[in-house]
């Protein structure tokens, strides 16, 4: 298998762990504080606990890992209307992330901070910045033809994205914000892991020209 596999695999693995990283870790600090509710209480007040180390470590990974898929992405889809923006916004996510793991929300009822105020605004513009990344690059991943097999997925992907952090701006989630939230999260984690998974597969049937 490994003779199969050449340089553009380590995007490929990356993009398949990164997602995982995040799913395990959120669940199991989400698990390790009493009272916390997966349901009712943000992904973002994780950070506040005594656990939230875990949290933001698994965040930047993301970020970083993110920024390595994406960087393979670009020199294996063949280029057409959107792709540069759809690649620049992608790779925007990946540093909103990290700033996202850097930058903690306020402790509810405490006055604002700086800190809160990036937090914020970073976490909704995530929201906004990834369907319009996917649906950027949607027309390039039909146009190539190893890649149509994730086009109509990436479509639904991204307006449900949109969607979803529509409802979150203007939407009443009380009591269950926590899910919505990671609902949101677990969208663009599963586009990353489809996508990754359909990149490695394409490594391993050993085609020549992925873009052709």
């Amino acid at each position: 298998m490994s003779k199969r596999l050449n340089i553009y695999s380590v995007p490929a693995l990356v993009g398949i762990i990164g997602p995982i990283i995040v799913a395990v870790g959120d669940l199991a600090a989400s698990l390790s504080v009493p009272g916390y509710s997966l349901v009712r209480d943000s992904v973002s007040s994780l950070a506040l606990t005594d656990i939230g180390w875990l949290q933001s470590i698994c965040f930047l990974a993301m970020g970083l890992l993110l920024e390595i898929f994406v960087a393979g992405l670009f020199f294996i889809i063949r280029r057409t209307r959107g792709f540069h923006l759809g690649i620049a916004l992608l790779a925007l996510c990946g540093f909103v992330l990290m700033l996202i793991a850097t930058f903690h929300m306020d402790t509810p009822g405490a006055e604002r901070t700086i800190d809160g105020i990036i937090h914020t605004i970073a976490s909704y513009g995530l929201g906004l910045l990834f369907p319009i990344a996917i649906l950027s690059l949607a027309p390039s991943l039909k146009n190539t033809p190893n890649w149509k097999g994730v086009f109509i997925y990436t479509l639904t992907a991204g307006v449900l994205g949109f969607g979803l952090i529509v409802g979150a701006i203007f939407g009443n989630q009380r009591g269950w914000f926590g899910l919505y939230e990671r609902i949101i999260i677990l969208n663009g984690l599963v586009w990353v892991e489809v996508v990754a998974i359909h990149f490695l597969r394409l490594l391993l049937r050993q085609n020549p020209k992925l873009q052709s």
